[in-house]
């Protein structure tokens, strides 16, 4: 984890954007939006909103807000953060922005259980006085980088914060599948499918699926089978240095890609899966120093009052 950088009487006088993504289809975030926006722009600081967005977001005619067209490479340009407003979903796009800029990610919960969020609706002052007094640190998740090979070429490529899932497609039929760690065989079965997931992910769609859940700062792979038909079809965990691979049998039913819920390919009957350690990092602006295992315990609601330890 490293340190956000310190305010300097150079950087003082510099202007300093603050990107704002929202899911604007919800009114509590339309709401949540506007009040962090107006806060920022009160302290001094731009925003930068998406077009699409800002037509639901009643901000002032300002030049200090900034409007942009949709995702391109560069609609971060200039921001030191970004802050993202609404559930998983809301905050997994948001990621996309993240990633593709190397710009932090700062995520207000607005929907269920939201792991990658740092604050919670209720937090929004406290959210606008950290940034603006740049009260916040900077971590890096791992990431995925997921290729797709049929018949010797390259037919997709991918990239995942929380996991890379193959699935079936057919819902009468189960999908067989041989996974390989490093380029060895493990096992094979019939399945509805098989998730590749980060430690970041292991609380997602890999919890789900009965994998185990691994603490962020654990550098490692998941391999998770979804309703397997197998005796050996247990989770497996490896270095962050291994390389997963799940093969489409081929005489099974074609099946799907799914990177992080969000991005999807089809894979044709015999394609190769395969899914390493990410090349590029997702940055998060993270508020408090909670360890992680209250942050589980929050976000399951987890029973612990018998603790008889000593309190922090």
């Amino acid at each position: 984890m490293t340190a956000a950088p310190a305010l300097t009487p150079e950087s003082s006088t510099a202007p300093r954007t603050v990107f704002l993504l929202a899911h604007t289809g919800r009114p509590a975030a339309v709401r949540s939006a506007e009040l962090v926006a107006l806060g920022l722009l009160r302290s001094g600081l731009d925003v930068r909103v998406l077009a699409a967005e800002a037509a639901d977001l009643p901000l002032p005619d300002t030049s200090a807000v900034q409007i942009v067209p949709e995702a391109s490479s560069d609609v971060l340009d200039g921001c030191e953060l970004l802050i993202v407003l609404g559930g998983d979903g809301t905050l997994l796009r948001g990621a996309e922005f993240a990633r593709a800029s190397g710009v932090p990610m700062l995520g207000v919960n607005l929907g269920r259980v939201g792991f990658l969020a740092e604050a919670e609706r209720d937090d929004l002052d406290q959210v606008v006085d950290r940034v603006v007094t740049r009260a916040y640190e900077v971590e890096e998740r791992m990431t995925l980088d997921v290729t797709v090979h049929d018949d010797g070429d390259v037919i997709h490529s991918d990239w995942a914060l929380n996991e890379a899932a193959v699935q079936k497609v057919s819902p009468e039929r189960m999908l067989e599948v041989v996974v390989a760690i490093d380029g060895r065989p493990v096992t094979g079965f019939g399945c509805d499918g098989v998730i590749c997931a980060t430690p970041t992910g292991s609380t997602a769609y890999a919890f789900s699926a009965g994998g185990p859940v691994v603490w962020p700062e654990v550098e490692a792979l998941l391999m998770v089978p979804i309703g397997a038909h197998a005796l050996f079809a247990k989770p497996l965990v490896t270095t962050p240095d291994s390389v997963l691979a799940v093969e489409v049998e081929p005489h099974t039913p074609d099946g799907v890609l799914w990177c992080d819920g969000r991005r999807t390919a089809e894979l044709p009957a015999g394609a190769r899966v395969e899914v390493r350690r990410g090349a590029v990092p997702v940055r998060l602006a993270r508020l408090h120093h909670a360890s992680f295992t209250d942050r589980l315990v929050a976000k399951f609601a987890l029973p612990v009052s018998g603790w008889r330890g000593a309190p922090h």
